[in-house]
């Protein structure tokens, strides 16, 4: 199917059915101050070639070009196979239309229900949603689900070890709830304080939030803050920024979460200088008409042929806004598609490969970095393909000597977290080569 603009005539017809002439009498709403009142500043049209040869003279004066990264925190440089954008380049992707009408909506959704299923299979949940913003959105929307399950219960808990611009979104998202989210603090080891969260659990609290592996690369005992969170009765929700992590840990479900979000830009999407991101969302199947967003289903017609529709619509645009679990207005179904295409190229042999590839890349390079005069481990907890240093000299100035060199070492962490103002958090991947992590170490060494 393919998208044409509308033309001047059909413009005319539709203004003169609602009683204007022009279409700036459709925004006479905004205050004039807020308005341009002028055309945009913008160079003369150029031809195709004049186009791209501009293009790439732009892209050569990036500075980050061409530069060896170890940054993670939430956004993971992974290798997308040509493929991916290939087969997005097809015409009938290039929509954010919501596929409400089946008939004519069979690819589109069969397409959304497949990375449901992918994603269902990858965090254990019993039902995924059909993807959200991004996953600091979707921890707060789970944060939110939890309130609504749990009516009585006006409390949650976030642990520190989250990352911090997901605990900022989740209590921006919150803030006019009472009472605001609870901070969890963190063990000398960079993990949750287990000890902290059980004398914070009450009957007042609906969920707790933790992140595996957490913003400072160590894993959780997730085992063990399910069995504490559970017998409080109370919902564990599991944030997983990077999901390749999943290739050797435990479905979180699996391990008690009743609600794990996550965001999916490692799987199609690529980092793209910042986004989009891609909301993972998933739950059991008794929570999910609280479930936010939207979801796809598998049935059949008439005549027994299977087929796929919107199961369940629950934001604000389907049904009473009083009634809606969200106010999410679009889904990520070209990033979501995205995923759904790279999952199915690595099959789960090629995951689980290539998560023992990170893994064992972070170790050597873990290794090989505390080794180094003036250079240690922060923390003894294990951890993927995210690690802490702590540093003898100014973390900033390693940083800055290392970008000198065209080399993105890692980053500080007394930015978020000025009790690890010594720290410097490295992550490697697939894409990060022997030589690369040579240089790290002559940089960091110097």
């Amino acid at each position: 199917m393919r998208y044409i603009p509308h033309t001047q005539d059909e413009v005319g017809q539709m203004l003169k059915a609602v009683g204007f002439e022009k279409i700036d009498a459709l925004f006479t709403g905004i205050p004039s101050k807020l308005k341009l009142n002028r055309q945009l500043d913008l160079p003369a049209a150029l031809d195709e070639e004049s186009l791209a040869r501009l293009l790439y003279d732009l892209a050569a004066d990036n500075p980050a070009a061409g530069m060896a990264s170890f940054i993670g925190a939430g956004a993971y440089a992974h290798h997308v196979p040509a493929a991916v954008d290939q087969l997005l380049q097809r015409g009938e992707f290039f929509t954010a239309y919501t596929p409400y009408q089946p008939e004519v909506s069979q690819g589109t959704l069969q397409a959304i229900f497949e990375y449901q299923s992918m994603i269902a299979e990858l965090f254990g949940c019993q039902v995924v949603n059909a993807s959200m913003y991004d996953g600091a959105t979707a921890a707060a929307e789970a944060l939110l689900m939890a309130r609504r399950i749990m009516r009585k219960r006006p409390k949650t808990l976030v642990a520190r070890s989250n990352h911090p611009e997901v605990r900022a979104v989740c209590e921006t998202y919150l803030s006019e709830l009472e009472p605001r989210p609870e901070e969890i603090p963190m063990t000398n080891e960079g993990v949750c304080d287990l000890d902290a969260l059980e004398a914070m659990l009450s009957d007042e609290v609906a969920a707790v939030l933790v992140q595996q592996p957490n913003a400072l690369g160590c894993l959780e005992d997730l085992p063990r803050i399910a069995d504490i969170v559970r017998r409080a009765s109370a919902l564990l929700v599991v944030e997983v920024l990077e999901p390749f992590s999943l290739g050797l840990l435990e479905a979180p479900a699996k391990l008690g979460a009743d609600i794990v979000c996550g965001e999916g830009m490692s799987l199609g999407s690529g980092l793209n200088f910042g986004g989009p991101g891609l909301g993972l969302f998933g739950c059991s199947m008794k929570h999910a008409w609280q479930m936010p967003g939207r979801l796809v289903g598998e049935t059949t017609d008439d005549r027994g042929r299977r087929g796929y529709v919107l199961t369940m619509s629950s934001r604000e645009q389907h049904i009473r806004r009083a009634r809606a679990t969200s106010n999410i207005c679009s889904n990520e179904g070209l990033c979501a598609l995205a995923a759904a295409i790279h999952l199915s190229l690595l099959g789960k042999r090629g995951f689980v490969k290539l998560a023992e590839i990170n893994a064992a890349n972070a170790r050597a390079a873990c290794d090989r970095l505390s080794s180094l005069p003036g250079v240690t481990r922060a923390f003894e907890t294990p951890f993927f393909n995210e690690f802490t240093l702590r540093l003898s000299g100014d973390p900033e100035a390693a940083l800055s000597r290392l970008e000198s060199r065209g080399i993105l070492g890692g980053i500080a962490l007394g930015r978020f977290y000025p009790e690890f103002d010594d720290c410097i958090l490295v992550c490697v991947t697939e894409l990060n080569s022997a030589s690369q992590l040579e240089d790290l170490a002559s940089g960091l060494e110097s």
